[in-house]
């Protein structure tokens, strides 16, 4: 009896790993971890803000409008609740991209400003939280598309025949990515330098 079991539990292993459970296993273990950095660096960048509105506001307190914009743009984002859920409800990774997208605009009109403040330009604390920015967007760049390309492969994998088979069997369905908008973005470098010139 003992040994019958142990056979069909081979049986069962290899029917799993045959028909692509074992590999949709993996892939979605790839998804989870490629948007657990996405989130990572996003908190990053979320938490250099504070710290980079209030040095412009030191130099450039009437851009009020440009630092409330920020300020709430940022609101916004942490407004969002993120769960790992988030990547498997394609219009929540919308909303989500979204409100990223219109912080990241935010902070460019933000970093423009100080093109007219050479002083602020010229502070140390605002060098380094522009560096820290940089590098922080380019970390960004980074893990989305990593997280696209984890995103792609698991798709791909749940949707050709054996493995969407046992995809269904065992509800795995496809998960949300970043748009197509989204992507062209993401192949050219993001720009958060400053020119030389200044205030005429």
């Amino acid at each position: 009896m003992r040994i019958r079991m142990f056979l069909a539990a081979i049986c069962a292993a290899l029917l799993l790993s045959g028909c692509g459970y074992n590999t949709i296993q993996a892939q979605d273990e790839q998804v989870n971890a490629a948007w657990a950095e996405v989130l990572n660096q996003y908190k990053r960048r979320a938490d250099l803000i504070p710290n980079l509105v209030q040095v412009v506001q030191g130099y450039a307190a009437h851009e009020r409008e440009v630092l409330t914009r920020v300020t709430e743009a940022r609101a916004s984002v942490s407004g969002i609740k993120v769960t790992p859920e988030l990547v498997n409800d394609p219009e929540a990774l919308a909303r989500f991209q979204q409100a990223q997208s219109q912080l990241s605009g935010a902070l460019s009109r933000l970093l423009a400003v100080a093109e007219n403040y050479p002083q602020l330009k010229a502070d140390a604390n605002f060098r380094d939280l522009q560096a820290q920015l940089e590098g922080t967007e380019n970390r960004i760049a980074v893990a989305r598309n990593r997280y696209i390309q984890s995103v792609q492969q698991y798709n791909t994998t749940v949707r050709v025949f054996p493995n969407n088979l046992t995809a269904m069997a065992f509800g795995y369905k496809t998960k949300a990515n970043f748009s197509v908008e989204e992507e062209k973005a993401l192949s050219s470098p993001p720009k958060v330098e400053f020119g030389s010139s200044s205030r005429r």
